[in-house]
């Protein structure tokens, strides 16, 4: 009986520690552009978008992504906010032609900054 125990312990105990492995990431993140503007070498249209990231956070490949299929890739970095963004937010720099320099994200407080072509 007490064998029948300690196994029933021992599998509660790996499924609880297993659940981490299917745990959401928190590696991505939505938004939204409301102009013409460039990711890397990409040129993005106003739309919605997802980014993904991968990688150690001062050295992250970035994949942005539309309706499901990467539409651009750049390299980045996670730059810690004060406070968390109260909404999600898309700062550009360059005026003839926008380039996509940071993404904060709806109540995070890690911003994603992208490295320029």
């Amino acid at each position: 009986m007490r064998s029948i125990q300690y196994l029933a312990s021992v599998a509660a105990f790996a499924l609880v520690f297993s659940l981490g492995a299917f745990a959401k990431e928190t590696n991505s993140g939505s938004f939204d552009i409301g102009q013409n503007a460039k990711i890397g070498r990409t040129l993005l249209k106003p739309g919605h978008y997802k980014a993904e990231w991968t990688g150690p956070n001062d050295a992250l490949n970035v994949k942005i992504i539309e309706h499901g299929k990467s539409v651009a890739t750049t390299k980045g970095h996670l730059k810690e906010l004060p406070t968390k963004s109260p909404y999600d937010a898309v700062e550009f720099r360059g005026d003839k032609s926008p380039q996509v320099d940071e993404i904060d994200f709806n109540n995070r407080t890690e911003a994603l900054v992208l490295a320029g072509s």
